[in-house]
Order: structure tokens, then sequence, then C-alpha cells
């Protein structure tokens, strides 16, 4: 029988996994309007909607993992630990740019609540379920 402790994870996992799918499917589905209304994307280079759909699709693999660690709670750790590579390497990816100059300094703070949040959540939740492998 779940505790309440695990039904929480479970719901976070979900929760988290709703979020990532919105995002992911809203770039598959009108990667011009979401390129126009995430604040900040636009500075990071010309509308490509292939390439919104391939982060959509990025996105997409991040949701599905998961929604899996709620379902398997036993792999959530590993699960939401590739999910946490992804979404940190892509924050990787914004501050080498604005090391580089290619995005200016002022863009970590634009940045914070849909690259850097999204990337603390799921390491806080790849820890919070670690030990549930055992």
């Amino acid at each position: 029988m779940a505790t309440d402790k695990t039904r929480w994870k479970q719901a976070a996992l979900a929760l988290t996994a709703l979020l990532l799918a919105a995002n992911a499917l809203y770039m598959l589905a009108d990667p011009l309007s979401w390129y126009g209304a995430v604040e900040g994307v636009p500075d990071t280079g010309p509308f490509n909607p292939h390439f919104v759909r391939d982060i959509g699709v990025a996105y997409l693999t991040c949701a599905l993992c998961a929604a899996a660690s709620a379902l398997w709670l036993r792999q959530a750790t590993t699960l939401m630990s590739v999910v946490t590579l992804f979404l940190g390497l892509h924050v990787g990816l914004h501050i080498w740019d604005m090391v580089a100059g290619r995005l200016p300094l002022d863009h970590l703070i634009i940045d914070a609540p849909g690259v850097l949040g999204p990337t603390l959540v799921t390491a806080a939740l790849a820890w919070w379920t670690r030990a549930e492998r055992a």
C-alpha cells in the first residue's frame, strides 16, 4: 500500500510530466507562436520551425520520463537524473552563450524561470526519490 509520502512524490512527478508535456506539445503544434510567446527566445536567433520542433521532441522525451517516474517510482531517480542532464546541459548552453557574448548577461534573469527553474525542480525530484530505489 502506498504511503502519503509516496503519493506526494508520484503527484509531483506527474505534475512535472504534465508541465513538460504542455511545453513540448506547444512547441510541436505551433512553433511560431511558442517562439514569440516565450520571453527571451527571439534573442537566441532567427525563428526555425524545425529547430523548435526538435527541441519540442526533447521536452516530450523528458515528459515521458517524468510520467514513467510517477508510474514506476523505483526508477524515478534514474529517469529524473536523465531529464536533469538534458535540462542542465540546456542551462549550460545558455550560460556559455552569455559568456561568449552571444546573449547579454541579463538574459540569466530572463532564463531563470523557464530554463533554470525546471532544472532545479527535476534535480530535486531525482534527489527526493532516491530512497525509493531500495
